[in-house]
């Protein structure tokens, strides 16, 4: 197990949690036992429970996301997708939209995007799991994502060749940018996102993509009735 990642492998579930970023033992699914699942069960799982699940050496890890996360994430897919018809530069993808990022590791950033020129023919793949890392990688902060896990994930995402990174804060209405893992700045309201070399001429004020946000939008209790563990940056 973990053999993409740099620690030893885990002796007791405390181990593996620690390897998975920290994150609450509920999003472990133990069907079929941890370090045995296969991409297969990620699609199978989506088509019968439509629930989304990422693969980490076999370790099912669900992706868990709440009404304002999916609404603010469909908003900047909206913002994202209005930019590329004019500018068509590549494909955007949502969280179903999963991708192999190494052998025996599947995520699903909540929006990805590729552009035209590393798709055969520039179309779409017609195959369930895409089987290279995009260019750009978006991951909507939940309230149950911990610090290491968001850590991990950006470095596994660059380890695989992505490009750029952005961690989208609904809470605090900020989003950090990640052109490399130890390399980012954060993004306020007051400052307009730019697409850097992934997508140029793209300008995106903040405080539109925050703009349906609502104001008492702030850090509330997991759906286990835990206090969210912190995301700061």
């Amino acid at each position: 197990m973990f053999k993409n990642l740099s620690e030893p492998s885990p002796l007791t579930m405390a181990d593996m949690l620690k390897h998975l970023g920290d994150i609450s033992p509920s999003r472990i699914r133990f069907r079929p036992p941890p370090g045995t699942a296969t991409e297969k069960d990620v699609l199978d799982i989506r088509r019968r429970e439509k629930r989304l699940y990422e693969l980490v050496d076999g370790v099912l890890v669900e992706k868990v996301m709440g009404y304002p996360e999916s609404s603010l994430t469909v908003h900047l897919i909206y913002l994202l997708q209005d930019f590329l018809r004019h500018h068509d530069l590549g494909n955007l993808a949502g969280a179903d939209g999963v991708v192999q990022l190494m052998k025996g590791l599947i995520r699903s950033p909540d929006m990805s995007f590729i552009s035209w020129d590393r798709l055969p023919g520039r179309q779409i793949p017609d195959k369930p799991i895409l089987g290279l890392a995009p260019d750009l990688a978006v991951e909507v902060l939940s309230p149950g994502n911990t610090k290491r896990e968001m850590d991990l994930k950006v470095r596994e995402y660059f380890l695989s060749g992505v490009r750029q990174v952005w961690l989208v804060d609904g809470r605090k209405r900020c989003i950090r940018v990640y052109t490399a893992p130890d390399v980012s700045k954060l993004l306020t309201e007051d400052d307009t996102l730019d697409g850097g070399d992934v997508l140029p001429e793209l300008h995106l004020p903040l405080r539109e993509v925050f703009a349906r946000v609502p104001r008492t939008f702030n850090r509330r209790s997991s759906a286990h009735g835990k206090k969210p563990p912190r995301t700061e940056r």
